[in-house]
């Protein structure tokens, strides 16, 4: 920006006045201070803004182009001022938490809970995407805190708290499994025949259950990728397939018989999954939600 804000600020005056006297006694400037504000605005824009006349100014059809950008970015900066004014005088902040879709609905909903019901003044955002995206944002400070699936390198400045212990499982529903009994026999190679559904190669858990395969050097033969858990327990669901999941996410569904487990030589090893904040951010929202989840 070639200008200085004092110089549009002058500008803005001016135009909503339509009279550089009036300007002049409310921002307790000289008139030909103002005046001479606008010509240098004029020169380093090298544009014409106001037409002159024995009435006062009105503005050419490029100042009314600068005004309406001008005045947007004064309301704008209006705006932010009383809303810091509002949070410091009734306590209020914001604290913007990244999480999947899938952790939201499963993990997080608890201890959001919790948290409105102890600090109601702080305003909560959400902002949802996979893991790997929440990390990112993380690093670049953008959200505040996130609720992810642990990597198994980390930055230096981000801390993992309230971390615990999830299982990755196949699920699918008995009659699925039924139908493949009756075309392959009951002596089948499930990851062969079924047609199995796992989460976008871009995916962190995606990535974990691919390293489970290389190592047990299982190649799957028909592969349906979807962009989130949810989808995945919905399709194993109405029967269509063999999903991988989380199996605390889809408890109810394995003790209905809904949904039944497909036992494994080996199992999928476990990981962790947990919040992570920067250290680097030091809100007081953040430190409001961290003394929530203990």
């Amino acid at each position: 920006m070639d200008q200085n804000l004092s110089g549009y600020k002058i500008f803005y005056e001016v135009a909503n006045c339509g009279n550089i006297s009036k300007a002049a006694k409310k921002l307790y400037i000289s008139q030909p201070a103002i005046s001479k504000s606008i010509v240098k605005l004029e020169d380093g824009l090298d544009t014409k803004l106001f037409h002159r006349n024995s009435r006062g100014v009105t503005l050419t059809e490029e100042g009314e182009v600068l005004f309406r950008y001008i005045r947007d970015a004064f309301e704008n900066i209006n705006s932010a001022e009383t809303e810091l004014k509002r949070m410091k005088e009734f306590n209020i902040g914001h604290i913007l938490i990244g999480a999947s879709t899938t952790m939201c609905r499963y993990e997080l909903l608890p201890y959001l809970k919790r948290f409105m019901e102890q600090y109601p003044n702080i305003r909560v955002s959400i902002c949802t995407q996979g893991s790997a995206q929440t990390l990112s944002l993380l690093e670049q400070r953008k959200v505040d805190i996130g609720l992810v699936a642990e990597p198994k390198t980390r930055k230096p400045e981000m801390r993992i708290v309230h971390s615990r212990q999830i299982h990755d499982v196949f699920v699918a529903t008995p009659q699925y499994l039924d139908n493949l009994r009756a075309i392959c026999g009951n002596d089948f190679n499930i990851f062969e025949e079924a047609n199995l559904m796992l989460l976008e190669q871009n995916n962190m858990s995606r990535r974990h259950v691919d390293e489970y395969f290389k190592a047990m050097n299982i190649e799957p033969q028909q592969i349906l990728e979807v962009s989130t858990m949810d989808l995945l327990i919905e399709f194993a669901k109405v029967g269509i397939g063999l999903s991988c999941v989380i199996r605390d996410f889809v408890k109810q569904e394995l003790e209905s018989g809904q949904l039944v487990e497909i036992p494994l030589e080996l199992p999928i090893p476990t990981r962790n999954i947990g919040f992570v904040y920067n250290t680097g951010n030091t809100s007081k929202s953040l430190d409001a939600f961290l003394s929530v989840i203990g």
